[in-house]
């Protein structure tokens, strides 16, 4: 049985300590504040005949502690203060994708709904501000089952959210959170994380279809594997008409440390190793290809591009296009 190591501190102080962060995390001293009144929360673009809309599910902040843990933690400070970042708290926003393709609308990962952090959970009321109908949404993907990706499957009633949508995740995700005694042999922080992704899983009305790598979810999205982050971590590909998009997940969370230092790993990635060799096989076919990607983690929306840059990467965010 696969066990969590005591090396992701991080992720377990989030577990512990999560809803603090959203609460009384500084905002950084050169960043520009936040407005009295909120902003769009929704931004649409096209990849080929596919029609995207990036939702927000809101944000939430954690100790930039957890930022390169296998690096100096001075040179991770230096880097985050020269890019105009907090070197206190890491701001994380949540950018869903609906992908609209011939007959399917694929919504890649629900959210946390209310069970996380008091400034998340907002995927729902977002979904129709944007105009678009929750029960239309055909296909569910979720690319991990961390609680920020997947808590928010559950109504108030514990039944699925969605119930009319096909549900869809990487067999080896299915088959990690699910395993016997695994909330047991968990260190107590952790413990949560394990009960909210069983209780997910197991939701009343999700039946779950299991995927592998290259497996098609509809015409033109497939799945890919992208383990390291979690054992069975997939990201969400969109080919159409020629173009490509992926919807990263979590194999990648960072839109400045990631790209300029792929060999940094986090304290919420499970096997840092894997995270590292997924990242750079990630960076390296995005850059080659011209694959426009999404983080979930980025700055709203999280769209754009990758650029080799001196022996690493830039992350180029896409140009907004208003209709003509």
């Amino acid at each position: 049985m696969t066990k969590f190591k005591a090396s992701r501190r991080e992720l377990l102080k989030l577990s512990a300590m999560a809803p603090a962060f959203a609460l009384t995390a500084t905002a950084p001293k050169a960043q520009v504040a936040a407005p009295t009144s909120d902003n769009p929360a929704h931004f649409k673009f096209a990849i080929g005949a596919a029609q995207v809309t990036v939702i927000s599910d809101g944000f939430f902040e954690t100790p930039v502690s957890g930022l390169g843990v296998n690096a100096d933690p001075a040179e991770v400070q230096a880097f985050l203060a020269a890019h105009y970042l907090s070197t206190e708290s890491s701001l994380a926003h949540t950018n869903h994708l609906i992908i609209d393709l011939g007959e399917a609308r694929v919504l890649v990962d629900v959210g946390s709904g209310s069970r996380f952090m008091p400034t998340a959970g907002r995927l729902m009321a977002n979904l129709e501000a944007a105009g678009i109908d929750p029960s239309s949404i055909t296909h569910v993907v979720i690319t991990h089952a961390h609680p920020d990706h997947i808590w928010g499957v559950r109504d108030d009633f514990d039944e699925a959210i969605l119930p009319d949508a096909q549900y869809f995740i990487g067999a080896d995700e299915h088959a990690f959170w699910l395993q016997d005694g695994l909330a047991a042999s968990s260190p107590a922080e952790m413990q949560q994380f394990v009960v909210g992704a069983v209780n997910s899983l197991n939701v009343e009305g999700a039946d779950w279809v299991l995927l592998s790598d290259g497996d098609e979810i509809c015409p033109g999205v497939r799945a890919i594997a992208t383990p390291g982050h979690t054992p069975g971590h997939i990201s969400v590909h969109v080919e159409s008409e020629g173009q490509q998009l992926v919807a990263l997940g979590d194999s990648m969370n960072h839109a400045y440390t990631n790209f300029a230092h792929p060999d940094w790993y986090n304290g919420f990635d499970m096997d840092g190793a894997q995270t590292v060799a997924t990242r750079q096989s990630l960076l390296d076919r995005a850059a080659e290809d011209r694959i426009t990607v999404c983080g979930y983690h980025f700055p709203f929306p999280g769209v754009g591009h990758v650029m080799r840059e001196a022996g690493s990467y830039r992350f180029l965010p896409a140009l907004w296009h208003f209709k003509g």
